[in-house]
């Protein structure tokens, strides 16, 4: 009995953080229902389900969106002609990105190169907390690995939000850092937020208007920053 004892220490030492991942919201996966965004959620599982193959699938939320919006002309110009298909959702989090892939699998895009960008939703909608957002994109990433194993990944940074350094801020530099510390296997992380911070630590509302979004010199300048590193990942 007295062997079983630390055993059993150990098991419920465990057992918290068990039940906790189980019960994160950022790792389970389900679907949109806000009817303002059902056509758009829609329009995405259809791309993944009837385009043809596509060499870059981009993955987000509204700011991966928004190159069909404010970035349009970059896309265009830059994106499009690497063969990229965009699969973003306005206001996704990660739960909703695990349901769309779950739905529409991107096997049959056959891409050579997938971008991912999520977790900021999960943060400002308060319905996860950084560890479970963490969580959350790490499971997006295992899901595309799992759908896509020939594809690179590019894993971009949750961007810095607000005018102002923020608690919100703090959370986002957390997530990104271990991250970066430790990426999953075949997975590159890339940092691109960090040129819009000032040096007194605000950010200019001539890229993001409203302090989340970007504007056509944000994809601009995203562009600038992301191209070289996706056309590396795509000539290996």
């Amino acid at each position: 009995m007295r062997t079983l004892l630390p055993v059993l220490a150990a098991l419920s030492l465990l057992a918290p953080a068990a039940v906790a991942q189980a019960d994160n919201p950022a790792t389970t996966p389900v679907p949109r229902t806000d009817e303002g965004i059902l056509a758009r959620q829609t329009e995405v599982l259809r791309r993944a389900r009837e385009a043809g193959p596509a060499d870059v699938v981009f993955l987000g939320d509204s700011i991966t969106q928004g190159w069909e919006g404010a970035g349009k002309a970059v896309w265009e110009r830059d994106v499009a002609p690497l063969g990229a298909v965009n699969l973003g959702v306005s206001g996704d989090r990660t739960e909703h990105v695990l349901w769309r892939l779950q739905e529409a699998p991107i096997t049959r895009l056959q891409p050579r190169a997938v971008v991912v960008m999520i977790g900021t939703n999960n943060l400002g909608h308060g319905s996860s907390n950084a560890e479970q957002t963490l969580a959350g994109v790490r499971a997006v990433l295992a899901k595309v690995r799992e759908q896509a194993p020939q594809a690179e990944i590019l894993l971009l940074e949750i961007f810095p939000r607000g005018e102002r350094i923020n608690a919100m801020r703090g959370d986002i530099a957390q997530i990104n850092q271990a991250l970066r510390a430790h990426p999953p296997q075949g997975v590159r992380t890339l940092a691109l937020g960090d040129r819009w911070v000032q040096a007194d630590g605000t950010i200019s509302k001539e890229v993001m208007p409203d302090l989340l979004h970007l504007s056509p010199l944000g994809y601009e300048q995203w562009a600038q920053g992301m191209l070289p590193a996706l056309r590396e990942l795509l000539a290996d």
